[in-house]
């Protein structure tokens, strides 16, 4: 069985296998995560909606659980395979099936809640079970004036636009710290069906969330979400649509397909995909009724957080900030248009890396760490030129808590390079925050810190095996090294 190991903040796991043998490795491996990551996002569950995470994972597990145990067993047995792997490791582990489910479903969460009452009542025996969440027939938990939340930056280029005209794919995460700290897993999934992958995720996870995986078939695939986005119906959650078409997708039309089968609004994206094998980039804008889809042989497209297709901004959003640049998402699509032109011909791994920890504000036309920037600071923001006054907050402990870049060379190996913590590498400690910021000292238990860390790069090719040979050489080439260090040190005293 594939042991963790740890490495620049990153936890790395290789799975293999059918979905119930491939989860209880995951769920062995990494059962004390995923208790820790629910007792987190259970605080913040009962923050946001007032209701405890259990009863909501029943609910959820009620409303979801036999469309995805009938549209993709594979998966519910994967997720099956997960618990099973934590009963064997902690026999008297406190997660229930149902609040694995959840922990899958998180990105679909904030979505679905203001619609389970609508979805309760059609039956009279969740009526009677779940009567008691919604009192005077009150729906929950709705996205509410600004509809659906913001999160990540991104980029795809190739042609004209990259040094060697291959493709370049650069993402970072802008999420709550509570929820998305838990977003440094790096999983290699090698199963017995479909595509081989690496993808960054959350222990406990069978889909990325946050969203950048390599696989097997060529593909590079990233995201960034629709913020404003407030249409909805039932249909299959992402985590399995998107899970299913990295998995088995096998041209950029596959992921189209899959993606808008029985889509139902739930983490509305605009989703990045590079073919490798094809040199092509594609840009899904995947709303509800409405889906934009554009391909490019030579070009770039960046995420931001707000849709260019005119329909779903108008009739599936609300104050998406695609033209304010006090806002994050105007901001951030002026900058990274910016940045596109100012590397065109030179974009690289490290060029990506670089725009990711960008720090210039195009509102106030200076350097300045706030939630405007590429490399988001929520928490350094104290939000005076807000438009929008309810999204995020001041100091808000929220903000770019990775990054993520790929090219197709090192895609070609199931790889990317990876950074955890901010873009830039500014450190996160929870108590300092707290102490600075009491109005979020309620959070300090259940946040982690993030001291700076190095750029790693992750693949999912095996190594050659080392020859004695290669040992003895690389051996001797370490006492030379120390060998001149030590005479270095002689010198300067």
């Amino acid at each position: 069985m594939s042991s963790v190991t740890k490495e620049s903040g990153w936890l790395r796991l290789k799975i293999s296998g059918g979905p119930g043998p491939r989860g209880y490795t995951h769920g062995f491996q990494l059962c004390s995560h995923i208790e820790k990551a629910i007792v987190a996002v259970s605080f913040s569950t009962k923050n946001s909606f007032g209701i405890p995470y259990k009863r909501i994972a029943e609910l959820f597990f009620d409303i979801y659980g036999g469309r995805v145990n009938d549209s993709f067993p594979d998966l519910m047995e994967e997720m099956k395979g997960i618990h099973d792997g934590m009963k064997a490791k902690n026999q008297k582990t406190p997660v229930s099936l149902e609040e694995l489910f959840l922990w899958n479903m998180w990105y679909t969460i904030g979505y679905a809640m203001g619609h389970m009452h609508e979805e309760v009542t059609k039956s009279p025996e969740l009526s009677q079970k779940y009567s008691d969440l919604f009192p005077g027939g009150r729906s929950i938990g709705s996205a509410g004036e600004g509809g659906a939340s913001d999160k990540c930056s991104a980029f795809i280029a190739v042609g004209d636009w990259t040094e060697d005209g291959k493709i370049v794919c650069a993402h970072n995460t802008f999420d709550n710290f509570i929820d998305s700290q838990w977003a440094n897993l790096l999983l290699h999934v090698v199963p017995s069906k479909g595509h081989e992958f690496l993808m960054q995720t959350c222990p406990g996870q069978v889909a990325s969330g946050t969203d950048y995986y390599v696989t097997s078939g060529g593909f590079i695939v990233t995201e960034t979400t629709i913020g404003g986005f407030n249409a909805f119906k039932l249909g299959d959650p992402i985590f399995c649509r998107i899970r299913k078409a990295v998995q088995h997708a096998a041209s950029l039309d596959d992921f189209v397909e899959i993606l808008s089968k029985e889509n139902g609004g739930d983490y509305a994206n605009s989703w990045l995909i590079g073919d490798v094998k094809n040199n092509e980039i594609m840009r899904i804008e995947l709303g509800l009724d409405y889906v934009n889809v554009e391909r490019k042989k030579n070009g770039y497209f960046i995420g931001f957080n707000a849709p260019y297709d005119d329909r779903i901004r108008n009739l599936e959003c609300q104050n998406t900030g695609f033209y304010d640049v006090r806002r994050h998402q105007g901001a951030r699509r002026v900058r990274l248009e910016q940045l596109m032109k100012e590397h065109k011909g030179k974009i690289t791994i490290k060029i990506g890396q670089e725009i990711l920890a960008d720090h210039y504000d195009v509102y106030l036309n200076k350097i300045n760490m706030c939630s405007r920037t590429c490399c988001s600071h929520y928490d350094l923001d104290q939000r005076q030129f807000m438009s929008q006054a309810d999204r995020p907050l001041p100091y808000q402990p929220r903000g770019a808590i990775d990054g993520i870049v790929t090219d197709s060379t090192l895609a070609s190996k199931l790889g990317f390079t990876a950074r955890w913590g901010s873009s830039c590498g500014t450190p996160f400690f929870a108590k300092e925050f707290c102490e600075r910021n009491i109005q979020w000292a309620d959070q300090l238990p259940y946040l982690i810190d993030r001291p700076e860390e190095p750029w790693l790069t992750a693949t999912g090719k095996k190594r050659g095996r080392t020859t004695r040979k290669h040992r003895r050489n690389k051996n001797a080439r370490k006492t030379k090294r120390n060998e001149r260090f030590a005479f270095s040190k002689q010198v300067k005293a």
